[in-house]
């Protein structure tokens, strides 16, 4: 783990393990950090995988680092993360948590012959599980209005966890003030503006990314509900393999069922790496033959 300090005040909490030529990029959530990543990252490096989870733009800071930042930011530290990767990957999938699956999706959907397969924890397009108070929408209509640019929504029990003891260790550690170990305890209202635009960016691109993709879904998701994962699953342009737990909340690689999610998404990345060599053994056949 890398930590040094940028311009913006903001520490690289990167997780970076080298290990095979299968690598596997993991973007934290909004606000969030790659530790959110770490018991998946760990778990891949284990099976032989290169795992890289990068500190995106304006995280692991203030909640002014973070808004001085846009989702184009975020993109660039992704796509960053994507470049050291393929310079000892063969095969790179990219995945991510939250506003972090979102992310991905966009890296996917405008990298197709840099990305094979694409794996979304809780993936969310809009908040709306039912930890969410009724209110929000109209952030939307307020959103360019003074009162509206200083809107903060301040984190809430059950913090998207079920494990009640997982939680406790969350939230003090969130509102310990010390962003780089749990992420922020409240998101900007401008940092919410540009999730929206990423979306709306992304939404257009979906059809064409058709890359094999993993999706995980809570059923009792307090931060986006199911109807996140089903938007994903009907525009999305290649196959899509779902799971939908039923013992989580919204960090499913953090709860309850962490330890099924992780094992089946190592399973899907075992799958396409598979699937790769298999197609490039018979490439290499073929060059063989016209030889």
């Amino acid at each position: 783990m890398v930590e040094t300090t940028t311009k913006l005040r903001t520490k690289d909490r990167s997780i970076f393990l080298p290990r095979g030529d299968v690598g596997v990029l993991l973007l934290h959530g909004l606000g969030g950090t790659p530790i959110e990543m770490n018991n998946v990252a760990r778990n891949f490096a284990e099976r032989g995988s290169t795992v890289l989870c990068p500190t995106l733009a304006g995280h692991c800071g203030t909640e002014a680092d973070l808004t001085a930042t846009s989702w184009k930011d975020w993109y660039a530290s992704a796509e960053d993360a994507l470049t050291t990767l393929e310079q000892r990957c063969r095969v790179v999938l990219v995945g991510g948590l939250s506003m972090g699956a979102v992310l991905a999706a966009m890296l996917a959907a405008r990298q197709p012959q840099r990305v094979q397969g694409l794996v979304m924890f809780a993936p969310t397009l809009w908040y709306d599980g039912w930890s969410i108070p009724w209110y929000r929408f109209l952030l939307k209509l307020f959103i360019n209005t003074p009162s509206g640019r200083k809107y903060r929504f301040v984190e809430q029990e059950p913090y998207g966890l079920k494990d009640e003891r997982l939680r406790m260790v969350l939230a003090q550690s969130m509102f310990s003030g010390d962003s780089t170990s749990a992420g922020l305890a409240a998101t900007p209202a401008l940092a919410l503006r540009e999730l929206w635009r990423l979306v709306d960016a992304l939404k257009p691109e979906l059809p064409d990314l058709r890359q094999p993709t993993f999706v995980v879904h809570a059923r009792e998701d307090d931060i986006a509900s199911l109807s996140n994962m089903e938007y994903f699953q009907r525009h999305l342009g290649g196959t899509v393999e779902s799971l939908v737990l039923d013992d989580s909340y919204h960090l499913v690689t953090l709860d309850r069922q962490r330890r099924l999610v992780i094992a089946k998404a190592a399973a899907f990345v075992d799958s396409v790496a598979q699937l790769h060599q298999r197609s490039g053994s018979h490439e290499h056949e073929r060059l063989q033959v016209v030889a």
